[in-house]
């Protein structure tokens, strides 16, 4: 990949019309013509992906989720410890993207990992409420209902089970002590630029994990976006378990 699938991707991502009156058309518009560049420029624009996985405490026998999984490239960071789970479901609801995942899965030749085409906010798998690990890899901004996405994956946690997410972010303006503060253009600019893409930055994700998950990492960043002359908009990483009670 260089210059040309970036340009091809910059297409996408700042003119190609977004076309759809549900939020499955709307993705699958955004994505359909960029699907097979996808891994290769996000990965300079989506930081911290790779240290949310690798940080995962996993154990081997786990069921993992991840949620809004897109091209499966994101648990390709569990390296070794991938084999070792029972079971690992990529839930999208994009068809283009869990397109390239299927196609993953075939040439890496896992045989514990399926994917499903649904929201995330309604997904149950077949063992119920039993999931060992749920992750959200840049895909909450991209849920309108995120709080729902969130309900959901407390609800299917069993006790004592980890969410991890990386995300895109901005901090409230007077964030709690301790708590990175961003500048007032900060807060003006990362949003609107964002949400040209339909992502939607939000300064609720963090309180809101923090409220219901035992903490056991959060990291707040900055990281480059390309082709932006050294701008670096604001991440952040937290991953934490539920309360056994």
């Amino acid at each position: 990949m260089g210059l040309v699938s970036d340009l091809k991707t910059l297409y996408h991502v700042a003119f190609a019309p977004v076309k759809g009156t549900s939020h499955q058309a709307r993705l699958e518009s955004f994505y359909s013509g960029q699907a097979d560049a996808y891994d290769d420029f996000r990965k300079r624009l989506l930081h911290g992906r790779e240290e949310m996985m690798r940080w995962l405490p996993l154990a081997p026998g786990m069921r993992m989720l991840d949620m809004g999984g897109g091209t499966g490239s994101n648990i390709e960071s569990l390296g070794d410890r991938l084999s070792a789970m029972q079971s690992v479901t990529i839930v999208d609801l994009c068809g283009p993207l869990l397109e390239t995942a299927k196609a993953r899965i075939t040439a890496r030749g896992w045989t514990n990992v399926d994917t499903a085409h649904t929201d995330v906010t309604v997904y149950e798998p077949a063992y119920g409420c039993n999931v060992d690990v749920v992750t959200f890899s840049y895909s909450l901004t991209m849920i309108p209902d995120w709080f729902r996405a969130l309900q959901q994956a407390w609800r299917l946690l069993k006790p004592g089970g980890l969410i991890g997410v990386v995300d895109f972010y901005i901090a409230r303006k007077w964030p709690t002590s301790g708590m990175k503060a961003h500048s007032w253009l900060q807060r003006l600019c990362w949003p609107a630029w964002f949400a040209s893409d339909n992502v939607y930055l939000s300064w609720d994700h963090i309180p809101w994990l923090q409220a219901h998950f035992e903490p056991v990492v959060l990291e707040e960043r900055l990281g480059k976006v390309p082709y932006m002359l050294g701008l670096k908009a604001p991440h952040y990483i937290f991953i934490g378990r539920k309360p056994l009670q």
